[in-house]
């Protein structure tokens, strides 16, 4: 067996690396996916306490309201890169002017 075929940690990128890098790049997705997982585990626990409602319509409200947390999440994300893009870099040249 060479030393060629042994696997490293520094080789390829964990996951939490990955999510940091992600992270760092772009701030909101850990936003929507802590707010995902904020609706989800909500909508687990309100599962018990539904009352007269059914499964189906519990489930499918705690999916729209997920998933419209995590696009809520990416819409920002989006509005901001734009402004550190193309509102930001104008300001600062306006200002040297």
């Amino acid at each position: 067996m060479s030393s060629d075929d042994h696997w490293s940690a520094e080789e390829e990128d964990s996951q939490v690396s990955k999510l940091t890098r992600k992270a760092r790049d772009s701030p909101f997705v850990p936003v929507g996916m802590a707010g995902f997982v904020a609706v989800v585990g909500y909508g687990l626990y309100k599962l018990k306490h539904r009352g007269d409602q059914k499964m189906s319509v519990h489930l499918i409200h705690m999916r729209v309201a997920a998933q419209g947390f995590v696009v809520g999440a990416i819409t920002i994300g989006v509005l901001f890169s734009m402004y550190k893009d193309y509102v930001k870099p104008q300001i600062k040249n306006g200002a040297k002017k």
